[in-house]
């Protein structure tokens, strides 16, 4: 068996809205279960494969880290079949675009901030030969 991620754990602020998030960037995600415990409410999100495990913080509303300079999460990459067609339905649901170059002979990314400000790149292979899906010489 060829090893692979299964899940992702990731608290956010509000559960609802990063399912909608989700499900407007890739609409063949579906919920696969919702959750609660006294601290917070979870779901997990994916693939019969793979998922995304959501907790929402019902206690704090302070976020003191700083991306891509504190310890933690700053972002997350997911394969999808049409990158154009996610971007626009992104655009379409009022989400914003991290504008970051991307432009590349094998893949296309598009990087997206949810409603709390976590980001999320989405990713488009235009090639099946691993060595062109994994060249970071551009």
């Amino acid at each position: 068996m060829t090893p692979y991620v299964e899940h992702a754990n990731i608290t956010i602020k509000d559960l609802d809205h990063t399912i909608r998030f989700l499900q407007t960037a890739i609409p063949e995600f579906k919920v696969r279960h919702r959750g609660q415990s006294e601290a917070y409410h979870w779901c997990h999100i994916g693939t019969q494969d793979s998922y995304l495990a959501l907790q929402e913080v019902i206690e704090r509303t302070q976020v003191d880290r700083n991306p891509y300079v504190d310890i933690g999460i700053n972002h997350v990459g997911l394969v999808i079949e049409d990158v154009d067609a996610a971007k626009v339905r992104l655009l379409a649901a009022g989400y914003v675009q991290n504008d970051l170059a991307t432009d590349h002979p094998w893949r296309k990314r598009i990087y997206f901030f949810d409603q709390d400000g976590v980001e999320w790149e989405f990713i488009e292979y235009l090639s099946q030969h691993a060595t062109q899906r994994n060249d970071y010489a551009l």
